[in-house]
């Protein structure tokens, strides 16, 4: 299989109740908290992620009787809220950030690795993570998934799709795929999802396969889409298979969670677990994930962990694999 490259990087359950505030950290032995938390989203203000997070850090301050502030530290490929943890956070639960697989990935992807996914930090709670498909133009004469494969086959290198950025998710994802089933695709990343399904509607790309930022394109007849990558059926768009229906094994959603920096006191973890699980399940969180077509992806803290261990390793085997490289 030969992947074309053109550019480089761009850019369950109920709600609980409150839960106990009055715990004894390991860095001076007080009430934690007694003053604000501080959030890094490493986005822009804005996005879903910021939207839900934001929105998760209202509800979650609200039953631990100290605010969350959310900081927006955009650029680097949303990893700089990682780099600060690793490099000046203080382990006492008072700063905290998103933790996505592009910060697990970066370390495979660079000669000199800035952190260890696993061990430099300490991971509390995974949250959710984003619809991804794959849509052609309205008007293509590719209808169906077996279309897609049926026209790749017969065209091998011709079939392009369009990505935010090499060694995405969704990337990586489109190479498993091509990789199983034998097909050569041609891919052409553009710097951001929303330009990603520009691209494809306006007839620059064949395709494109990102997280639904296509939506409001395939709503308005501009895009088709083939099929979805979450684990069932999009409530919004029910007549598209899922990649389990069309025969992989395979759900990508990209999930994300919150980590602080290595060292945390478990007492401490215990409480942002449990606020920020109760503060996920509440009515106003969800109405903000359902807006944004995010779907649940809940962890505890002993499953997330193991869930980054895991994910490191994937993404480890798949940077070897392709040889993908951003420096």
């Amino acid at each position: 299989m030969r992947i074309t490259r053109r550019a480089a990087l761009g850019g369950a359950g109920a709600a609980l109740a409150t839960p106990a505030i009055a715990q004894r950290g390991g860095t001076g032995g007080g009430r934690y908290p007694d003053r604000p938390i501080r959030l890094i989203v490493p986005w822009p203000p804005g996005g879903s992620a910021d939207a839900q997070l934001r929105s998760l850090a209202e509800i979650a301050g609200r039953k631990l009787g100290q605010s969350i502030v959310v900081e927006n530290r955009a650029g680097a490929s949303g990893t700089l809220g990682a780099l600060h943890l690793k490099t000046q956070a203080r382990p006492d639960g008072y700063t905290i950030a998103q933790m996505h697989l592009s910060v697990i990935r970066r370390p495979f992807l660079v000669r000199n690795p800035p952190w260890d996914p696993v061990e430099d930090f300490t991971h509390i709670i995974g949250l959710c993570g984003w619809m991804f498909g794959v849509c052609v133009k309205a008007d293509s004469e590719i209808r169906s998934w077996a279309d897609y494969l049926a026209y790749a086959r017969a065209n091998p290198g011709r079939l392009t799709y369009t990505t935010s950025g090499i060694a995405t998710t969704n990337h990586l994802a489109m190479e498993e795929i091509a990789e199983r089933e034998g097909i050569e695709l041609t891919h052409v990343p553009y710097r951001a999802s929303n330009e990603a399904a520009v691209a494809v509607a306006s007839g620059e790309v064949m395709s494109v396969a990102d997280s639904s930022a296509w939506a409001p394109l395939v709503d308005g007849g501009q895009l088709r889409l083939l099929c979805v990558w979450t684990a069932e059926r999009s409530p919004r768009f029910p007549d598209a298979p899922t990649l389990k229906e069309l025969g992989y094994d395979m759900v990508v959603t990209s999930p994300y969670g919150l980590s602080g920096p290595k060292g945390m006191d478990e007492g401490v973890v215990r409480v942002l677990h449990d606020t920020c699980k109760a503060a996920l399940f509440d009515p106003a969180n969800a109405a903000v994930r359902a807006n944004f077509d995010m779907p649940l992806e809940y962890y505890d803290t002993a499953q997330y962990r193991d869930f980054i261990r895991r994910r490191a390793e994937y993404e480890r085997r798949m940077a070897q694999r392709l040889n993908l490289r951003i420096d």
